[in-house]
């Protein structure tokens, strides 16, 4: 029986396409290899594809979760966080049954950290008509309202100029209860209060204490300063969450009962405007708290009534701040008041030991000497943190320059160490991040480094429109002094824990050689389940790690409906999407 072309053809066809179904089947991911990244890489062709994408979308997924679970297989199934607030949901900082048993408020330990147990692996919902953030730079000015739809501070802060709602968006005009004029009058008052104050250069790293919706570290990046804004989860609603959806740095914090998050001796310049802190109180504690933080030679500013006024209230809050000022060697460099009535007071840390040593008494006394990740759930104390050694005065040096250097005599790393970790980090990220991986970084504003190490990954990105919370995990090495030396900013965390931040604040988490490690001391499902509450929806989670941890993020990862694409043997990239879990019918 004779055969027609069109048979013939039909039938060389189906062997072709089952002879690719068989092979797409019977084969690992394809992978090309990357070059090893040392002094003489030659980098690829920017053509180069060097991923294979794996978009897994089941809402349960067999998986295995950890080698000490000896292999079992479990099935991840998520479930939406319960709750009117769960939108919003910040389990440390939200924990009602751990506040409720507080003995106390007094010294606002209700806002500090109660972690619940254990780790809450919900997904927190979305907020109705959730839209991917307005970009950067514009967001500085604006951002939608139904991303962060809390209408308190509108009404509340009206005549202040803090936030105003027009139509779609939430507007703000750069106002502040002590910038009457605007952050720009402000800024330029305290120049012309202090000129020595040379910001971008000698003053980089800046911390902003009760920070509102931090209009005045978002009106310093255009002076290349980069500002630690924070402030509690309080009735001000929303302030820091407006701050993050800005694009502006900021962290959830209070001075209470627990020293701040950050290493001694960090901060070129503290400033503090009506920021409401009793810096007398508990015998100075929190005043001690932020010497504590602030480099030597650095600036505290102060605005507040108690600078101008002189009200019997205000007179006793300002003799207390003399007396202690004076305890702990603080010198005022400038105290004024500007044309619309505000004003404020300027004082410079010591830069030697010299003039504690010349107090007519002792107190408080110094402290012992700081010892690493001394400030992770270590309490206030009632002593003067000790200067650092060395050339004090001549460190740090100027910004940009700053950036590529390190502290004479460090006892965190070695300059040779120093710069091999430099260059390493700008290599892979100028070469593989930047190049080949599946990230539009134009979209990318608000980044965290998960374990920043000496900070090389932000240095590496510190020419684009974005910065970098880098995180220096409790259970590695201390290396935050370096990277906050560096002209950087970053906190101490646990990754066993939740962050201090709202949900869908950052673009970007960055994980290098970080995940499998933390998996010894809590469940990788737990971890994962805070990078999806802080994450954005479109926003992404680069890792670099083992192909074993790559893969086991892999899988938990297609459970959330997360798109992911493996680069051979070495990196992982992760993209969150608009899926939630289905509520449950009541």
């Amino acid at each position: 029986m004779a055969i027609s072309v069109q048979h013939v053809v039909v039938l060389l066809l189906t062997s072709l396409l089952i002879a690719i179904t068989f092979f797409l089947f019977t084969s690992d991911n394809i992978r090309f290899p990357l070059p090893s990244l040392s002094s003489d890489y030659t980098p690829l062709p920017k053509s180069s594809n060097l991923g294979v994408s794996s978009d897994q979308t089941p809402q349960k997924m067999k998986m295995k979760l950890n080698a000490s679970h000896d292999q079992e297989e479990e099935v991840v199934k998520w479930d939406l966080c319960k709750g009117a607030e769960s939108v919003d949901y910040i389990p440390c900082l939200d924990n009602r049954d751990a506040i409720k048993q507080l003995k106390s408020r007094r010294h606002m330990e209700h806002r500090e950290r109660h972690c619940p147990e254990p780790t809450p692996k919900c997904l927190v919902p979305l907020p109705d008509n959730y839209k991917p953030p307005v970009p950067w730079p514009k967001s500085r000015d604006m951002v939608w309202y139904n991303n962060v739809p809390h209408p308190k501070l509108v009404e509340y802060k009206k005549e202040q100029n803090w936030v105003k709602k027009e139509g779609e968006f939430l507007v703000f005009p750069g106002g502040g209860t002590q910038f009457k004029y605007g952050v720009t009058h402000y800024v330029e008052f305290i120049e012309k209060a202090l000129p020595v104050i040379k910001w971008g250069k000698n003053i980089r790293v800046v911390l902003d204490v009760g920070c509102g919706v931090a209009s005045f570290g978002g009106f310093l990046l255009d002076k290349d300063v980069i500002t630690m804004s924070f402030a509690p989860k309080d009735e001000h609603e929303a302030q820091i969450q407006f701050a993050l959806e800005r694009g502006i740095p900021a962290t959830l914090s209070v001075i209470g009962t627990q020293q701040l998050t950050f290493p001694a001796n960090a901060f070129d310049l503290i400033h503090c405007a009506r920021c409401r802190v009793h810096w007398d109180a508990d015998g100075g504690k929190p005043l001690l708290e932020l010497n504590r933080v602030l480099r030597p030679g650095g600036f505290f500013i102060w605005s507040a009534t108690p600078v101008y006024r002189d009200n019997d209230r205000d007179s006793k809050i300002w003799t207390a701040m003399v007396s202690l000022t004076k305890y702990i060697c603080w010198k005022v460099v400038a105290k004024t008041v500007d044309s619309s009535g505000i004003g404020l007071v300027i004082y410079q840390k010591p830069t030697s030991e010299s003039c504690y040593k010349k107090r007519s008494t002792q107190e408080p006394p110094l402290c012992a000497k700081e010892e690493a990740n001394a400030s992770w759930y270590a309490p206030l104390r009632q002593c003067i943190s000790k200067l650092p050694s060395g050339a004090v005065q001549k460190w740090p040096e100027l910004w940009p320059k700053r950036l590529g250097s390190v502290k004479p005599q460090s006892v965190l790393v070695d300059s040779k160490t120093f710069k091999k970790d430099t260059e390493k980090w700008s290599e892979i990220v100028s070469d593989v991040y930047l190049e080949r991986l599946a990230v539009n970084w134009s979209s990318v504003r608000n980044v965290m480094d998960m374990n920043a190490g000496f900070g090389g990954f932000a240095a590496a990105l510190v020419n684009r429109p974005l910065w970098v919370m880098n995180v220096v995990p409790v259970d590695k090495p201390d290396t935050l002094s370096v990277v906050f030396d560096r002209g950087l900013i970053g906190v101490y965390h646990d990754w066993c824990e939740s962050l201090n931040t709202y949900p869908r604040t950052y673009d970007l988490l960055h994980s290098s050689f970080y995940l499998g490690d933390v998996t010894q001391r809590c469940e990788i499902v737990q971890v994962v389940a805070e990078i999806d509450r802080v994450l954005r929806p479109g926003g992404y989670l680069v890792v670099q790690d083992t192909m074993e941890t790559i893969k086991e993020l892999e899988s938990i990862l297609g459970s959330l409906h997360w798109s992911t694409k493996i680069y051979q043997d070495r990196f992982l990239v992760g993209r969150k999407g608009f899926w939630r879990p289905i509520k449950p019918v009541l």
